[in-house]
């Protein structure tokens, strides 16, 4: 039998890209963080809208 290349990769399938999860710098977020703060200043520009 022929030995194996461990250093290649299988072929990926129908044209798909493998992702890798990568740690990143900045602040981590929930989405419910991010969703809350949206809120917020949506609800800020409204308030600054209609006070003049």
């Amino acid at each position: 039998m022929a030995k194996r290349d461990k250093k290649v990769l299988p072929p990926s399938g129908a044209g798909l890209v493998r992702y890798f999860e990568e740690e990143t710098r900045g602040p981590k977020l929930s989405p419910e963080q991010v969703v809350i703060m949206t809120i917020a200043l949506a609800v800020i520009c409204i308030a600054l809208r209609f006070t003049q």
